[in-house]
């Protein structure tokens, strides 16, 4: 059985449920990596709330839709990125400067691709949303 990519799920289901016009979904398996992705999304007003559901058979994402996702993926593979780059992959994948975020994972956590280039630090892309 092949690995499953958490992330890119997470952001399909997301992206499924946001252009069906939904008010919520359900990612499963949650994971710690998954969370924090979620916490970057919901502090740039993407998202609402999310909890975890544990039933203990698989825990699950319960995320809030609130309808101002035009567009979200994963980038694959996981492109390191130096601070000083991120502008480049910014272009490639956000529709226009200032328009949505990169999602960066970090020695320092998962963050957007804003804090990232002000805190002058690098990492790997995870994923984008506009």
């Amino acid at each position: 059985m092949p690995a499953k990519d958490l992330v890119a799920n997470l952001f399909n289901t997301i992206l499924e449920n946001e252009k069906r016009n939904k008010r919520e979904c359900y990612v499963m398996p949650a994971s710690k990596l998954l969370m924090n992705t979620l916490k970057v999304m919901q502090r740039y007003g993407y998202i609402g709330e999310f909890e975890l559901i544990d039933d203990r058979i698989m825990p699950k994402l319960k995320v809030q839709l609130l309808g101002r996702i035009n567009s979200c993926g994963a980038v694959k593979p996981r492109y390191p990125v130096t601070w000083d780059q991120i502008g480049n992959w910014e272009r490639k994948y956000l529709p226009a400067v200032g328009v949505g975020i990169l999602i960066v994972s970090t020695n320092q956590g998962i963050m957007s691709h804003i804090e990232a280039q002000e805190k002058k630090i690098g990492g790997r892309l995870l994923g984008y949303v506009y």
